[in-house]
């Protein structure tokens, strides 16, 4: 069992000159890691009741190997169906924690324009930050300002878990493009 429970300023939040910052959306992403044993086939036991696999459990911990390692307790969680969305020009602030081991969150696509990496919400955020620390056992937050429509990847930065595990989100965000900012040569189309 983990999550996060992230107490906001009574202020709310600040950016470092202490102007507020404010956000659209909010969400929680919680990282976690599973340990299952495996019978000698490779095939993943099953158990009567929790107790009577206690040992085998403690064994597969014991690798520091993980079976799985997902976001919001199982794999997929954040995609799909349970993607997240948005809108270009909304800031999203996305709280991320992680019980066992460290994560390097990451949005593909985008940084996090501020960042509490240990959730202190009293100290001043760090600014645009393509990837940070979120260390085992602790949680942190970051605002995200979304500037184009299409498709982000939220991840781990240790790519072997996001792409090896599955421990990805997707962010959809609709709206329209600012060729000001990036000009789109050729339409989003099929790869080819």
């Amino acid at each position: 069992m983990n999550g996060a429970i992230m107490v906001l300023p009574r202020g709310g939040l600040q950016d470092p000159a202490g102007n507020p910052l404010r956000y659209d959306r909010a969400y929680y992403i919680g990282e976690q890691d599973y340990y299952l044993p495996r019978a000698e086939n490779g095939d993943f036991k099953r158990y009567d009741s929790p107790g009577a696999s206690l040992v085998d459990d403690l064994e597969a911990m014991k690798t520091l190997a993980p079976t799985h390692i997902v976001f919001n307790g199982v794999t997929g969680a954040l995609q799909g169906d349970g993607q997240l969305t948005a809108s270009v020009g909304e800031n999203v602030l996305i709280v991320h924690s992680q019980a066992n081991r460290q994560s390097y969150p990451h949005l593909i696509g985008g940084h996090g324009d501020y960042v509490w990496e240990r959730g202190g919400f009293n100290d001043p955020p760090a600014l645009d930050l393509e990837t940070w620390v979120i260390a085992a056992g602790s949680a942190g937050a970051s605002i995200h300002t979304i500037r184009q429509p299409g498709t982000y990847v939220y991840l781990s930065h240790n790519l072997i878990e996001a792409f090896a595990y599955d421990a990805k989100a997707i962010l959809e965000a609709n709206g329209d493009w600012d060729n000001d900012l990036m000009e789109q040569v050729n339409p989003p189309g099929p790869i080819r």
